[in-house]
């Protein structure tokens, strides 16, 4: 990290860093940062279901890749005109160097493509990191989900209106400007 991002406080630009398709090869390495990050990890069989569905246009999923490695992914479920992040996953070697913030990106971008007019997620209580990082992109509190992770600890609701906009796109531009802008594709659902 360079001397000047660290007196921003910013983490250094996520250079190198390629977003892709989630595909059943990448779920072995998906595993081992699962089991790191969260205390019930989801199964490989609950990741493979989610490919599938991706394939039927009802959820994306990606990975972040570094050097041949997988360091990130994340996923979205899309209903009707809303957009619900079910993950985002860095290596815990590898938090704090952009990859979230590229993850979060490229999902708010195919949410526009997929004409979202919202996104939604849950975030741990506790997390006041990943808080802060949605909250840079336009999310804000609108409920508590009481003991939502494991039978135990609050989750916090977040939502971000209004994604389709001229004003998201140049956010979204600012907070990760190497993150495609690809134009609207066809949606298939």
């Amino acid at each position: 990290m360079s001397v000047l991002s660290r007196l921003l406080n910013r983490p250094p630009p996520a250079r190198g860093l390629v977003i892709e398709p989630m595909r059943r090869r990448d779920l072995t390495a998906i595993q081992v940062i699962e089991r790191q990050v969260y205390p019930q990890p989801w199964s490989l069989n609950v990741f493979a279901n989610e490919i599938e569905m991706a394939r039927q246009g009802q959820r994306y999923y990606v990975c972040a890749h570094r050097a041949g490695q997988l360091v990130g992914y994340a996923g979205m479920m899309i209903v009707a005109d809303e957009g619900h992040i079910t993950n985002i996953a860095a290596d815990p070697n590898r938090q704090r160097e952009g990859i979230g913030r590229r993850l979060l990106a490229d999902l708010a971008w195919e949410a526009r493509r997929c004409r979202c007019t919202g996104l939604t997620l849950e975030v741990r209580l506790s997390n006041v990191a990943a808080q802060g990082l949605y909250h840079q992109f336009g999310f804000e509190p609108a409920g508590i989900r009481q003991r939502y992770y494991e039978n135990v600890e609050d989750a916090i609701v977040m939502w971000c209106h209004d994604i389709g906009g001229a004003e998201y796109a140049r956010r979204l531009t600012q907070l990760s400007p190497q993150s495609p802008q690809s134009p609207l594709r066809p949606v298939h659902r």
